[in-house]
């Protein structure tokens, strides 16, 4: 064999699929694939599909199909080795030498492996055993019965210290090799090895093609040094480049076009009875660069999701410092925040499939998270303390390598500390973040009154409502009661133009607070119809005349702001228009919150001008600004996909 099997998968996991074919075939995004006209036939319609998550491309006009070394071979007349050397050149890796070394070396792998999982055949029967009973009931108490347990073939290591080792060894296993695996503790001063894992919920840990490769154990017993016990480092296994879950992932987060990050094991096996497949968990660590290089080779935008608490701030600011350098078009995260003193697997069992779905809708992107934690660093009530906030800001982004992008983050973190500030948008004439210069003007210095010096309160900082943009006012919270506000009429027409995506929504729509008069009575309308399992948007239409429901609809249908966005129309498809609706429901709720604690801030600002009311009110405001900022994009994703739909 030319060629080991651990190293043609190294290339494949560094060279996406796409990045290959595009240097043969012109590739536009398709959904969650890329799509071309094939290199091999003459056709005027693209028929060739790319698809990194399953590492492979297809071809249906020629009906061929394959992997990045199947393309390069057949595209540039290559033999496999030949190719495999163009590729490991490209990937950045040196070619193996096949020296009876390394045979030996890929032979270890193969055993290594084949005692990992014997371990974990071991560990599932003795969940199922006798001696599991203990176990059996804690998974028992987090949810987890026996369809879960054999899912995830979940297992127990009894409390003996030589339990599996014996019941290795039975079979054949040298004590080398579990050493080797990590299955058993050894070393100098320690005359006979014994078991790793001991008293211990076992959940095995998978390669990306679903082989064993290590195990995570969590303690029974109260009083030991480690509640969750990892396997150590070994030739088939590396923490920082391993994601728990992922082989069950990859095609769940292909089916969803996204990958949820969490935790914990626990968490990840919730989530899934949960309904959401599509989730992994680094493994006990900070994310590391390898595991968002594997994150984004799943989705665009993988969104973490954290505890609401302290630590779990934290870890998503630590996350933010590992992806910042390495962000780009189509590569960064979106953060979503539990309640407090709640994880995945409480609120998975406390409120079930709607309170997570409700959670990840509400993910926010990096940069506010970003902004959040610098803004949030220490008081802003000094100039000085202003420069620091500036000057963070200005290193963080320069982290960012790529270029484009940076400049796009360094004008977005101006508007916010101009809108935090209270002044006017930035623009010419102000620096870059982290540059030299002039930055934001200073706050206007008090004066005498009633012979006592009075501070004055800091610009921005009014009694009345501040300022907001057109987008804004057009929306759900800020526009006038006389009509529909765009969001609103946004999200009542897609529910009317795609009724089958009511079944999900019903709860949150029948919660919904709406401005708009024909909003409020189409809602009610919606709300009655929703269990009659309408599909067809003219249907549905029917259902709501029958109603006396057709001016309503009429109105929302002439607004010309909403008959330009192209995922409220019946033609859209049904993913691109519940993704759509999933983030105007979230935007609406948001800015309806943030409108009821402006105006308490508005009030508790004017009974007591404390510095901690100041801040409250500068915090809702800089949500505000962001919030516009969301909705903008929002609105000019529907306008630009629409063009290129048609264009396709």
């Amino acid at each position: 064999m030319r060629f080991t099997p651990s190293f043609l998968e190294e290339i494949k996991a560094r060279l996406p699929v796409s990045e290959v074919v595009r240097r043969r075939v012109k590739l536009l995004k398709a959904g969650r694939e890329w799509k071309g006209l094939s290199p091999f036939t003459s056709e005027k319609s693209p028929s060739f599909f790319v698809n990194d998550a399953k590492m492979a491309w297809f071809d249906f006009s020629s009906g061929q199909n394959g992997n990045i070394f199947d393309f390069v071979m057949r595209t540039e007349g290559l033999s496999f080795p030949e190719a495999v050397e163009r590729l490991a050149g490209e990937a950045g890796l040196d070619l193996p030498v096949i020296s009876e070394e390394v045979q030996r070396q890929e032979k270890r792998r193969a055993g290594l492996q084949e005692v990992l999982e014997l371990a974990a055949q071991f560990f599932q029967q003795q969940l199922q055993g006798r001696t599991g009973a203990r176990a059996r009931g804690y998974l028992a108490d987090r949810g987890l019965g026996p369809s879960v347990q054999a899912q995830f073939r979940l297992g127990y290591a009894p409390d003996e210290k030589y339990a599996l080792r014996d019941w290795l060894a039975a079979r054949d296993a040298t004590v080398e090799t579990m050493c080797e695996g990590g299955m058993l503790i050894h070393g100098e001063d320690i005359a006979v090895p014994y078991d790793r894992f001991r008293n211990r919920v076992m959940f095995p840990i998978c390669d990306r093609s679903g082989k064993v490769i290590a195990f995570g154990g969590r303690a029974l017993e109260k009083d030991v040094p480690a509640k969750y016990l990892n396997s150590p480092e070994t030739p088939l296994f590396h923490k920082g480049a391993t994601l728990y879950n992922h082989h069950n992932a990859r095609k769940a987060a292909h089916d969803a076009g996204t990958v949820i990050a969490v935790e914990g094991y626990v968490d990840v096996i919730a989530m899934t009875a949960a309904g959401f497949p599509h989730v992994v968990a680094p493994l006990g660590t900070a994310l590391t660069p390898d595991q968002c290089e594997l994150l984004w080779r799943m989705s665009e935008e993988p969104v973490l999701c954290f505890d609401g608490d302290r630590a779990g701030r934290k870890a998503a600011h630590r996350a933010i410092d590992v992806a910042l350098p390495m962000l780009g078009p189509g590569r960064s995260l979106r953060f979503a925040f539990l309640p407090d003193g709640q994880d995945p697997d409480d609120l998975a069992r406390s409120g079930g499939r709607d309170a997570i779905a409700r959670v990840l809708q509400s993910a926010k992107p990096l940069v506010e998270v970003l902004w959040s934690r610098e803004a949030e660093a220490s008081p802003l009530d000094t100039p000085e303390r202003w420069a620091a906030l500036h000057r963070r800001l200005g290193e963080k982004l320069r982290e960012i390598k790529d270029e484009t992008l940076r400049r796009y983050y360094q004008e977005d973190m101006r508007a916010r500390l101009a809108a935090a500030r209270g002044g006017p948008a930035a623009g010419a004439g102000r620096p870059p973040m982290g540059g030299g210069g002039q930055g934001f003007r200073p706050r206007q210095p008090g004066g005498m009154r009633g012979g006592r010096f009075q501070p004055a309160a800091p610009q921005g900082y009014r009694l009345q409502p501040a300022p907001v943009s057109a987008s804004l006012q057009k929306s759900a919270a800020f526009a006038g009661a006389g009509g529909t506000p765009v969001r609103e009429a946004q999200i009542i027409l897609t529910l009317v133009n795609h009724p089958g995506l009511l079944a999900h929504h019903v709860e949150d729509l029948a919660e919904l607070e709406l401005q708009g008069r024909d909003a409020a009575r189409l809602r009610d309308g919606l709300t009655r119809i929703a269990a009659e399992g309408r599909e067809q948007a003219d249907e549905a239409r029917a259902a709501l005349e029958a109603l006396g429901l057709g001016p309503e609809l009429s109105r929302l249908d002439a607004m010309d702001v909403v008959a330009s966005l192209w995922c409220v129309r019946p033609d859209a498809a049904k993913e691109d228009a519940g993704a759509s609706l999933g983030q105007a429901l979230a935007l609406h709720r948001r800015a309806r919150a943030l409108h009821r604690e402006l105006k308490s801030a508005e009030t508790a600002l004017g009974d007591e001008a404390t510095e901690q009311n100041l801040d409250r009110l500068r915090e809702i405001q800089s949500e505000l600004a962001a919030l516009e900022g969301r909705e903008a994009a929002m609105e000019g994703f529907g306008l630009m996909s629409g063009r290129q739909t048609r264009a396709l």
